[in-house]
């Protein structure tokens, strides 16, 4: 995906964990990562934080769809997530779909995938947009 926003992912977790991004509209945030032994618990699976981070990056990418870069940012606000089953190894896709744009919040409905397309994860994250002159 071409970085049109001019985002710089290294040295971010998107670099470590070997997150990309390989859709960005308003409509749809695809985010794909390798299964690697940087993203397993102790017990040869998939660390369930690490799909959350995946939910939260898709959800958080997407929501610069929605604002004005040179003056506001998007913050994570809350997240929650079902694993329905685990991986082992592969590639996992999160896909991401906005379910309210507001002027302050996002939400996004984020299912996460294996690479047979098997649902493995459903996650709902709210976004915040701030300003960047608050500080917040």
């Amino acid at each position: 995906m071409e970085n049109q926003y001019q985002f710089d992912f290294s040295n971010t977790l998107m670099e470590t964990l070997d997150m990309e991004i390989t859709e960005f509209t308003r409509e749809k945030v695809v985010v794909s990562m390798p299964v690697t032994g940087k993203t397993m618990q102790p017990f040869g699976r998939l660390h369930g934080g690490v799909s959350v981070a995946l939910a939260e990056t898709a959800a958080s990418a997407g929501s610069y769809l929605f604002l004005d870069p040179s003056r506001q940012s998007a913050v994570g606000l809350e997240i929650n997530a079902n694993h329905l089953r685990s991986v082992a190894a592969g590639m996992v896709q999160a896909v991401a779909k906005p379910v309210h744009v507001g002027r302050h919040t996002l939400v996004w409905d984020v299912r996460i995938y294996d690479e047979q397309e098997r649902l493995f994860c459903i996650s709902r994250c709210t976004v915040a947009i701030i300003d960047r002159s608050s500080g917040a």
